[in-house]
């Protein structure tokens, strides 16, 4: 198992990417904390869970720092050390710089980006004081190439990766290994969300990534959170200020 004996915590680890993730570092032995705003998806989350690991779930919204000094520290206290963190938490909301409202801007900032900041604030001294760990931002492919009417997203996902470099520089000296992942089509409920949720979203989709993808295809959440497992365990102990890219071949093109 490549996470016994460690502990993550994993924001937005309700559904998608966040879920499978957790699912996974369950089954390789960590114990996990999984935060999120929605109380249901995270009880899915933990209910379905398989392996020798555990997961604990945390109520919270990472743009409110006093939910994060919260789960921060009950986590910690539960466990006495935090080794890997994964700011998975995120958003999409639609819109040009014309049309996107500044609630809407506020918003996608504040989850996406202030979330990454204030989790990574309270975690880093935990992870330095116990000799380092592995922290693991989630930007996407978006953060790298542009697309039309995601303004709000597609700045955030650029800042996550320019937080990653930053925090790999700084926190380099206490042993903190700091590196993004950048997915592409993946099957959440994002995608569909991107589309306005339309009754063949899937289909849609599908078709999309069949002309564009190199590979041909969207990817599942857990291909992502298979990467992130790499990221996090001593597999990677030489990679820090990376951007891990998992998109078919996308950004190839």
């Amino acid at each position: 198992m490549r996470l016994e004996g460690k502990t993550a915590l994993i924001t937005g680890g309700g559904d998608g990417i966040g879920r499978a993730t957790a699912h996974l570092f369950c089954e390789e032995g960590a114990k996990v904390g999984i935060m999120g705003r929605t109380e249901a998806r995270l009880h899915d989350t933990v209910e379905e869970a398989n392996g020798p690991g555990e997961i604990t779930a945390y109520q919270g919204d990472v743009s409110n720092e006093q939910d994060v000094k919260r789960v921060v520290n009950e986590f910690y206290n539960k466990h006495g050390r935090i080794d890997i963190l994964f700011n998975n938490a995120g958003i999409y909301e639609a819109g040009t710089v014309v049309t996107t409202s500044m609630d809407v801007w506020d918003r996608t900032m504040g989850i996406n980006v202030k979330g990454v900041f204030l989790v990574s604030k309270y975690v880093v001294p935990l992870m330095a004081k116990h000799g380092g760990g592995a922290i693991i931002n989630n930007s996407s492919v978006l953060g790298i190439v542009g697309m039309e009417d995601c303004v709000a997203y597609n700045a955030s996902k650029g800042a996550v990766r320019q937080i990653t470099k930053s925090m790999a520089l700084d926190h380099a000296s206490e042993n903190i290994r700091v590196n993004s992942v950048c997915p592409g089509y993946i099957k959440t409920k994002m995608d569909p969300e991107f589309m306005g949720n339309p009754p063949d979203a899937d289909e849609q989709l599908d078709k999309i990534a069949a002309d564009m993808i190199p590979l041909v295809r969207r990817a599942e959440a857990v291909e992502v959170g298979h990467a992130v497992l790499y990221l996090a365990s001593d597999d990677a102990r030489y990679v820090t200020g990376s951007d891990l890219v998992i998109d078919g071949g996308w950004t190839t093109l």
